[in-house]
């Protein structure tokens, strides 16, 4: 399958998993990043494994020690990332906040509210947590995710994605408002910003 294909494909299951988180209330989102924080807690050694290949291939490639420290999880960071999410779930809705609002001279009001934008992708780089960080912020915001990491962090982006969705599928919000898009190809990043 093609970049642009495959990246439409992801957008498009997002799009239409996002109706649930759509229709999700503000506890219901909140409930659904407790969800998540204790699901990586529980599953750290699937995630700690996954981090391991990365390492592994990152020392092999001769990546500088900051990089390779950006992608190194280890128990205590991997507990920081669970709790980063336990606190933005308890951060107040941003969703139906009225920011501004006037009458005009002919009666009809008009209201600034705050509202998801529906799908957001991201392309970010060698650091797993910002999986992990984004997929809370968007789901706690209403938003679904096109997300699409460093080819570097491939496996452990693949395991935290995949430790997210099992969380939603406890959940009322459908597993599919979090889409990985694959890192290996460079076209994939094209493709998510046409």
């Amino acid at each position: 399958m093609e970049a642009a294909e495959l990246v439409s494909d992801l957008a498009r299951k997002a799009r239409v998993a996002w109706r649930s988180l759509a229709s999700a209330s503000d506890s219901e989102r909140a409930l659904a990043l407790t969800e998540i924080a204790e699901e990586l807690e529980a599953r750290t050694h699937e995630i700690l494994s996954a981090n391991e290949k990365d390492l592994e291939r990152a020392k092999a490639e001769n990546l500088n020690s900051q990089l390779i420290d950006r992608l190194m999880l280890n128990e205590v960071r991997i507990k920081a990332i669970a709790n980063g999410a336990r606190k933005v779930a308890l951060l107040p809705d941003p969703l139906g906040q009225t920011l501004r609002q006037r009458t005009l001279e002919n009666g009809l009001n008009l209201k600034q509210v705050t509202v998801p934008f529906g799908v957001v992708g991201m392309v970010y780089e060698a650091r797993p947590n910002v999986t992990v960080d984004a997929a809370v912020i968007l789901i706690r915001s209403g938003n679904a995710a096109l997300l699409r990491g460093s080819s570097s962090a491939e496996n452990s982006n693949e395991v935290l994605v995949r430790i997210m969705r099992d969380a939603l599928a406890k959940t009322n919000i459908s597993p599919d408002v979090l889409q990985l898009i694959p890192a290996t190809d460079r076209a994939t990043t094209k493709a998510l910003l046409n």
